[in-house]
């Protein structure tokens, strides 16, 4: 008698900025279904890409490609030579792009992505998409096939694809996380029920959420620390509530399939933020018409094109634009200087200290040295403030290079370099990988859990 093999498949865990500390070593003796795949599985430290960020660590995984071969370096990307004007990455900006459930397909096999950023707009695939928290609201199409959605709103009511958590309101944070991924999670549990399919991945947003808006209750050393605060163990709780909700998913697979749980990045305390164009104006590389009264927003400042050499923008990590010659509409800095000034703005930024005037460790990286391939609106440098540690802040008027919060909203955490990684089938031992391995490896994995990587 011949009995046909079963056909092999992969359930992928998302966990948007999880750092391997909370699920490896703090927290684990309070997930226990965490520790059940780590004890009977594999895990390890991976190293997230350059830049360490959601918008692309996540495309770069799930097609092997850093971020210079995608051309998309963060939540931002300058609209050509614009000095003021981006655009947010969205799922046509990778339609070229060879995806995991992209080879999955040309074999037949079907895949459910549910959260996966990014992929707003939905697009066809072998099998079904729920869109990622770049989807406005669920007024929007936001599944493939578009008949999707009335299933998922008959299920759970109006689907919910992030939360507010650049806000004081914490108490309805609170409440709108919850129930956000608790909708989240009943929607993957309907999809495990009712259709078909050989590969699983989704990504659950909240977790990024939650560490962003409660650091600071849960990390002692945090400069902003308030002991004893009734948010204390937020993090730890909500960590226990997806773990609660992952057991139930395990037990909806067969032993036929490998579960995958990685994140993109990890978190650690923001220690302050640098204010790179109020820097930029004190060394004398951004000149202003006029200085403004109050912060603003770099978009609304009166700057002297015919003056300024550079510019930079905000966020977890600093970019520096030149204002080029032959390349802005308005530029100054001819060619033979190009690389003087690079240099310059290094070595400067090198020697700064920190809002404690201690000296930082401060990388700035010309992006052909991080990319073999320089795809896209790059910008002329990318600076990594005392390794992560400091936020970037794009705005003007603050009369000071540092600030204790972040410009744009409560924000108390940062992104680090090492992400999960736990792999667990119930049938095979599972290979170990080395700590400090890529994430762009992690294509290839899923591949050859499926035994599809050399096909």
């Amino acid at each position: 008698m011949f009995f046909k093999h079963k056909q092999k498949k992969a359930f992928v865990i998302g966990l948007d900025c999880a750092p391997p500390k909370f699920i490896f070593k703090e927290f684990k003796d309070e997930l226990p279904t965490f520790r059940m795949m780590i004890e009977n599985g594999m895990h390890a430290v991976l190293r997230s890409i350059h830049p360490p960020i959601t918008v692309p660590a996540w495309m770069s995984m799930c097609s092997g490609k850093d971020a210079g071969d995608l051309g998309v370096y963060g939540f931002r990307s300058r609209v050509g030579n614009s000095y003021t004007e981006f655009s947010i990455p969205t799922s046509a900006k990778f339609s070229q792009t060879e995806k995991i459930w992209d080879v999955l397909a040309k074999h037949g096999k079907k895949s459910i992505l549910v959260g996966v950023p990014t992929t707003y707009p939905p697009y066809s695939i072998n099998g079904y998409m729920i869109s990622d928290f770049i989807c406005p609201d669920a007024q929007r199409e936001f599944t493939y096939p578009k008949d999707l959605k009335n299933e998922i709103n008959k299920t759970i009511g109006e689907y919910l694809f992030d939360v507010v958590f650049r806000t004081e309101n914490r108490d309805d944070l609170i409440k709108n996380a919850w129930e956000m991924t608790e909708k989240r999670f009943k929607v993957i549990e309907y999809l495990l029920k009712t259709k078909e399919w050989d590969f699983f991945m989704f990504v659950e947003i909240g977790v990024d959420r939650v560490q962003h808006a409660f650091w600071k209750y849960y990390d002692t050393s945090h400069h902003l620390h308030e002991p004893n605060h009734k948010y204390k163990n937020v993090i730890l709780d909500y960590y226990k509530f997806i773990d609660a909700r992952i057991g139930r998913i395990l037990s909806l697979l067969d032993k036929n399939t490998t579960v995958f749980t990685i994140s993109d990045h990890g978190a650690k305390a923001m220690k302050g933020v640098f204010c790179i164009n109020e820097w930029l104006i004190q060394k004398g590389y951004l000149v202003l018409n006029k200085y403004p009264d109050k912060p603003e927003q770099f978009h609304k400042l009166d700057v002297n094109w015919g003056k300024t050499k550079a510019w930079g923008w905000g966020g977890y990590y600093g970019r520096i634009f030149i204002n080029r010659k032959g390349r802005e509409t308005q530029g100054i800095v001819e060619d033979s200087e190009y690389e003087d000034l690079r240099d310059k703005l290094i070595n400067a930024l090198a020697v700064e200290k920190d809002r404690f005037g201690k000296v930082w460790n401060t990388k700035t990286y010309r992006p052909e040295t991080l990319y073999k391939i320089l795809n896209g609106d790059v910008s002329d440098l990318m600076v990594y403030f005392d390794d992560l540690s400091y936020r970037s802040a794009g705005t003007v008027g603050h009369k000071k290079l540092f600030l204790d919060e972040n410009d744009l909203g409560p924000d108390d955490a940062m992104h680090d370099w090492d992400c999960v990684f736990i792999e667990y089938s119930p049938l095979r031992i599972n290979e170990k990988i080395p700590d400090g391995t890529s994430i762009l490896n992690f294509k290839e994995k899923v591949l050859k859990a499926m035994d599809l990587v050399n096909l």
